[in-house]
């Protein structure tokens, strides 16, 4: 029998003690590859630093490299009398025809318009006789360090990217004799042998490298179209040593004899700023006599307001005597390893720091780091999951401002997305698309209707205003920025129902469930139908968020009047077939890939909260099943489908479960610097990792209630969390020994009734703003 809690109230909010863990990634070898290589971001500006004695490649990259612009292409040609004949086919059961139909007027098929790297900056020096090599990417300070000796004489390289800088800083030094020797240049990859940068050296200690992004192999509707215009930019590095000297050269800086050399590096582009020349030459200025104890400070300082307001101890204290790349391997080979397990926690807050910050744009595809002129799937923004994962631990880490490239990226694809949804629909509200870029198309693209001929995404980053708000209890936000993006999605959902002759209920026609296909009564195998699970269960939700939103607000109007009377006639998005799994599709079709890698008809279990095991536990039942039946016929692939599964299995309370699934991302699912292996590379599987173990650790999807360890696995046997946030707009820090919840402090930021399960205990707590309590058990 479980003891009662001993509580203790707080006038303010008690903060653990952290206890130091070690997150740091660390190597004894150069990296090979790209995949190796250790990133740095600031959230605009970023880098991949390699760590090469003699020829180090530090690989450069801003948010904002895009070809094009954003009138480069318009709409699809379809029109309302195309949607008609589309539901005509849907209707009679012809859904090949509807497949069609859909992608050839509705759709700009494929698109290649890609985000592209900034180039690269090379250190070409003569070091002889490399010994003692180690590099390293310290979480806690977002500092990467490179060690060596050469011919016994120490040589140390540190790189940070600065937010409060917007500058790359790099700092060189050696007590070797000779010092540094050698070359520093810049240069950027050829786009179809066409230069697409020009460097130089103004003076003995500048370099600049100038340039336009073009994409000569793009291409519109799966035919070519090059693309010879794009973002402009201009990168400045100034070289500043004490002793030696630097001398401009054709090629680059020349440098001899220096011990220490001072490298601060700006970047500046056409979308941030019109005359970007002059704004990187007035960064500069602001940092040209800055020295680096200040500029590593301000760094320092800045970082970690974000990375210290949540932390996570998993297992005892130890010191990390095995390098990064080995415990990886040793995953690989079935070994447990807490410390790498809370290492990559930690690299998933560190990345989404490093990518997304106030007045950036958000992370893509890659986050912000990318070596291509065309990267795989363009490095874009693909809205059927991987951009709402990206954003899945925003929240509950304690990074709530970093949803904020979010909300300003969707509130400028909402703007452009009425015109599709007034020109091709003929309907009020926004579309938002498939897949966009930075120039936030808002057409549909792809050859194949169940790639990319899906209109869920408006709904699905909806709901991320929604959890921002859930979390912070911001009503400001709620009123002025999420009620308006929540009319716009809800305006369009509304026009866009229709009746289905069958049973007379609303539904989303055409609708697909992104990137799978059913087989139908006539054997033939389609993507589009009238009411598949997730469109059904997305439109639930936006319905149910705005009626809610508007009621919070006390608002009232024509179109919310109406959206009640219509979520009541939807037809729910769950539906359960004869084996008691959750259907996909409108009927219960073959499945022709039946471990296919998207679980999109669990939409409503999660991201969403409809489906809870108190609330709705044959639902709830029906969740497993169909995770069961995915897992048994080989579902859920490397990347971001594993991590979905991590975060499904902690909904369903299972610990087990959910470290099973850890355990083989880790072992399959990880390059050697911890970045997601889809493969490709795709930032969304780090993220929604992190998320994950969150979710394992916390829960607060149901109305007033917070669930503290809800999915502990035996092997966490001990540990501790710092700053993890709930729904309600609280705090809490936790910790538990042998699998039993030891204390838990929780802070109220706006005064919220909440009850609190941990530990087998059911606690009513009623805090005022302001209020702490702790509890021991």
């Amino acid at each position: 029998m479980k003891k009662s809690p001993i509580l203790v109230l707080w006038a303010f909010f008690a903060v653990f003690s952290v206890h130091a863990q070690n997150s740091v990634l660390w190597y004894q070898q150069p990296a090979e590859k790209w995949e190796d290589a250790l990133p740095i971001g600031n959230g605009r500006l970023g880098a991949m630093v390699f760590g090469i004695p003699g020829h180090e490649r530090i690989q450069l990259n801003e948010d904002s490299m895009w070809p094009g612009g954003p009138d480069d292409w318009d709409l699809a040609d379809g029109t309302p009398a195309d949607l008609a004949q589309i539901r005509e086919y849907l209707i009679a059961g012809d859904h090949k025809k509807s497949d069609s139909l859909l992608v050839l007027k509705f759709s700009r098929k494929d698109v290649t318009r890609s985000h592209q790297t900034m180039g690269d900056l090379w250190f070409d020096f003569d070091w002889e006789n490399v010994t003692d090599y180690k590099r390293s990417l310290d979480l806690h300070s977002a500092i990467t360090l490179t060690e060596f000796k050469s011919e016994g004489h120490a040589v140390m390289q540190e790189v940070f990217a600065s937010a409060p800088d917007q500058a790359i800083l790099i700092k060189l030094k050696t007590d070797h004799p000779e010092g540094f020797r050698g070359l520093i240049r810049m240069d950027r990859p050829m786009d179809q042998e066409h230069p697409t940068a020009e460097s130089k050296a103004l003076n003995d200690n500048l370099l600049e490298m100038r340039g336009m992004v073009t994409q000569r192999g793009g291409q519109i509707d799966s035919k070519p179209f090059p693309i010879l215009n794009g973002v402009k930019f201009r990168v400045l590095l100034l070289a500043q040593n004490q002793d030696g000297e630097i001398k401009a050269m054709p090629e680059g800086l020349l440098v001899g004899g220096a011990k220490e050399i001072h490298l601060k590096l700006v970047a500046e582009t056409s979308y941030y700023e019109k005359d970007f020349a002059k704004k990187a030459e007035a960064r500069l200025d602001e940092i040209a006599f800055s020295s680096w104890g200040q500029l590593r400070q301000a760094h320092e300082r800045e970082y970690q307001s974000w990375f210290d307001r949540m932390s996570l101890k998993l297992g005892p204290n130890g010191t990390d005597q095995t390098p990064t790349d080995q415990r990886i391997a040793n995953a690989k080979a079935g070994q447990q390893d807490l410390h790498l397990e809370k290492l990559l926690f930690d690299f998933g807050r560190y990345l989404l720091i490093s990518s997304s910050r106030p007045g950036t744009n958000p992370a893509n595809l890659q986050g912000l780091w990318n070596q291509h002129i065309s990267a795989p799937w363009n490095a874009d923004y693909h809205l059927n999951i991987n951009l709402q994962m990206n954003y899945w631990p925003a929240e509950v880490t304690n990074l709530s401002e970093l949803h904020g490239p979010l909300f300003d990226f969707t509130d400028e694809l909402i703007e452009n997305g009425k015109k599709p949804a007034s020109q091709n629909f003929k309907m009020k509200g926004a579309m938002l698309p498939h897949t966009t870029d930075l120039w936030k198309i808002p057409f549909l693209q792809a050859r194949t209707a169940y790639w990319g001929s899906w209109i869920g995404a408006g709904a699905w980053l909806g709901r991320h205003y929604w959890e921002h708000y859930l979390f912070t209890q911001d009503e400001e936000f709620l009123e002025e920025r999420a009620l308006p993006a929540f009319t716009q999605i809800a305006q369009f959902y509304s026009d866009w129902l229709m009746i289905d002759p069958r049973d007379g209920r609303l539904v989303s026609a055409p609708s697909t469930s992104p990137e799978n296909q059913f087989i139908n009564e006539k054997g033939v195998k389609a993507a589009s139908t009238m009411g598949a699970a997730m469109d059904q269960q997305l439109i639930a939700d936006i319905f149910g968020i705005y009626l809610q939103a508007n009621e919070l607000v006390g608002k009232r109007s024509t179109l919310s009047d109406k959206v009640r009377s219509q979520l009541a006639q939807l037809r729910p998005g769950v539906q359960l077939g004869s084996d008691g799994r959750i259907l996909e599709w409108d009927r219960e079709y073959e499945e022709p890939e039946k471990g296919h890698r998207h679980m999109s008809h669990l939409y409503a279990f999660h991201p969403g909260a409809a489906i809870t095991k108190a609330g709705s536990p044959d639902q709830f039942d029906a969740v497993r099943k169909t995770l069961d039946y995915r897992l048994a016929n080989g579902g859920a692939g490397t990347g971001w489908s594993r991590a979905w599964l991590i975060n499904f299995s902690a909904r369903l309370m299972d610990g087990e479960m959910a470290h099973e699934h850890i355990q083989k991302l880790l072992a399959t699912g990880l390059y050697t610097n911890l970045f997601d292996a889809h493969p490709p590379f795709q930032i969304d599987g780090n993220f929604g990792y992190t998320a994950g173990v969150a979710e394992m650790l916390l829960q607060s999807h149901e109305e007033g209630i917070i669930r503290v360890l809800p999915a502990l696995p035996k092997a966490w046997r001990s540990g501790e969390v710092k700053g993890m946030k709930a729904r309600g707009g609280f705090t809490l820090d936790f910790s538990w020994e042998n699998g039993e919840v030891k204390t838990v402090k929780v802070h109220s930021d706006k005064g919220k009734k909440v009850v609190l399960f941990a530990d087998g205990s059911e606690i009513d707590l009623l805090l005022k703003a302001g209020e702490s309590i702790e509890m021991e058990f």
